[in-house]
């Protein structure tokens, strides 16, 4: 049985997966991956498709600590790869390097970050980032509380809000996009670095609103309702492949990464790993909801990584409307 297919709550819940089933020898080698739990889902498929032609000479295991919680463990040189659904901070680049680290920065697809509802909420048909932006800044904490007061019409029932929490490359990314910075947001919401927590309150709460990656949503889409998003043109869009590549899904989607530490690299297990990841990864990103990047975005990224082209094509701070064009521009230039 494939492990992705089902998200596995229980698997994820551990803090920790290992990502594949064969039998493991003591002779094995060990490849260590922690992060962003909307990765997960490419990395575990990408790790037991390994594992398994590696016929358990190899063992990779895939944590969920979130974005950056993940970068502080790779800063501290805990793992091998980080996974990362937002580009590096500043900060956590100065980490890396007092600690001597240096990495790879690897793009490996782009997300449709998904606004969801209750299936028995009728009344929420779209949402502007202005919606969005009474519901989840900080000035809301406490005093927007019910569906009314984000829009007149709506009725005068509790506002149940799940999302990510502050380790989340995710709660960033939507924070800057909502918000107008990283870390704004109320904090009186449900929040879980696990996206399964967040799927199982809105699925078990007529009232509630979530946000979370897109497989999590495909994961889930009959127990659940995604909201289209109106975008800068005045268009309602749904999260979809076609709306990312087309760019109109904006200004939730965004691109998704793995960092590699430099001295992992030099490993045969590693090397070999990561040159799996960026030749069957675009079909296994695909499988698991995500929208795999053109092929020549790959072999650019794999020609990094043997190059060891180090550093980030991002400047430390988040960004908001990066498309897959501009992400392939950009890293043509690294």
């Amino acid at each position: 049985m494939k492990l992705w297919h089902k998200l596995s709550a229980s698997v994820l819940l551990t803090g920790f997966a290992v990502a594949a089933a064969p039998q493991f020898s003591h002779a094995q080698s060990v490849i260590k991956i922690d992060g962003s739990s909307t990765v997960f889902p490419i990395a575990e498929a990408v790790a037991e498709e390994f594992q398994i032609s590696k016929k358990g000479k190899v063992r990779v295991t895939v944590g969920i600590a979130g974005t950056g919680g993940g970068f502080k463990r790779f800063c501290r040189g805990e793992t091998d790869v980080s996974n990362a659904s937002r580009p590096i901070l500043k900060e956590e680049m100065e980490a890396c390097a007092k600690a001597g680290i240096k990495y790879m920065e690897l793009p490996v697809a782009f997300d449709a970050l998904t606004v969801v509802v209750n299936p028995k909420n009728t009344w929420v048909k779209s949402l502007t980032p202005a919606d969005l932006k009474k519901m989840w800044e900080p000035a809301a904490q406490g005093r927007v509380t019910q569906w009314n007061q984000v829009r007149s019409e709506w009725p005068a029932e509790q506002l149940m809000l799940f999302g990510p929490g502050a380790d989340s490359g995710t709660f960033d990314y939507f924070s800057e996009a909502v918000n107008g910075k990283a870390k704004a947001s109320r904090g009186d919401y449900t929040a879980s670095e696990d996206d399964n927590v967040l799927v199982q309150g809105v699925e078990n709460n007529k009232n509630a609103l979530g946000y979370f990656g897109y497989a999590y949503y495909i994961a889930h889409k009959d127990k659940m309702r995604a909201v289209p998003i109106v975008n800068a043109k005045g268009k309602a869009v749904m999260p979809s492949i076609e709306a990312v590549n087309d760019g109109s899904y904006e200004p939730l989607s965004r691109p998704l990464f793995i960092y590699v530490r430099d001295t992992a690299a030099t490993r045969a297990d590693l090397k070999e790993f990561i040159e799996f990841y960026l030749t069957e990864g675009a079909a296994l990103a695909k499988e698991v909801g995500y929208v795999p990047l053109p092929e020549q975005a790959y072999k650019v990224a794999l020609k990094h990584f043997n190059d060891r082209k180090l550093g980030t094509v991002f400047g430390g701070v988040p960004e908001v409307g990066v498309t897959i064009d501009n992400l392939l521009a950009r890293e043509g230039k690294l």
